[in-house]
């Protein structure tokens, strides 16, 4: 593995190519890994995911895969989540039940009631804005105003304020992405965010 190259995990719960194809679209090959080993070896990792919050983490540990990932956090090496990828590294998930997370950081994965409350659907999907909180090092070069696409039904409710990068507005104010040292995270899939999204992940490869 070259140094600096980007490693997309495959647990079996993403549309791997369309982030791999990101990447190549942006001028950064990313290999797409499935062994802890690899993982292990690896520079810059990214987690994505879609579905249901205990059906990804148990596939992690089943596949003896989360133990890797949080040594890779805490090597200091370059992380990012997308999507699922971001909700798993809370303590709790509230999806069809109280699921453990990966717990990395404190907080929990809760199902928006705006469905309820302000008769918008769920999922919140579609095109919305980021307000920059945090200029977190994915988002050098944002433009004010920007837009990213999202496709959820849950949302991450930090215990850290300080971990908040962006938030979004969809009936109330919510947590779009996240970042704290080497580890960046977003609710929304850069990948399909096209000429913004491809930005991000740029910044992201450049770390």
């Amino acid at each position: 593995m070259t140094r600096g190259g980007i490693s997309i995990i495959d647990y079996g719960m993403a549309n791997l190519r369309s982030v791999q194809k990101a990447f190549e679209q942006v001028g950064h090959a990313a290999q797409i890994i499935s062994r802890p080993e690899q993982i292990d070896a690896a520079e810059k990792i990214v987690l994505p995911g879609v579905g249901a919050f205990a059906d990804a983490v148990v596939t992690l540990r089943e596949k003896e895969l989360a133990g890797p990932i949080l040594r890779h956090i805490e090597r200091g090496k370059p992380f990012l989540g997308i999507c699922l990828g971001l909700q798993m590294l809370f303590d709790t998930g509230y999806e069809d039940g109280i699921h453990q997370g990966l717990g990395l950081f404190r907080g929990s994965c809760m199902r928006f009631d705006v469905d309820q409350t302000m008769a918008l659907k769920v999922p919140h999907m579609g095109w919305n804005q980021l307000d920059v909180q945090r200029r977190a090092p994915i988002f050098r070069d944002f433009p004010a105003g920007g837009c990213v696409y999202f496709v959820h039904s849950y949302h991450v409710v930090p215990m850290e304020e300080s971990i908040i990068a962006t938030t979004t507005d969809y009936g109330r104010p919510f947590v779009s992405s996240i970042w704290r040292d080497n580890v960046m995270a977003t609710q929304f899939h850069p990948e399909k965010s096209q000429k913004v999204g491809l930005g991000i992940l740029s910044n992201f490869a450049a770390m």
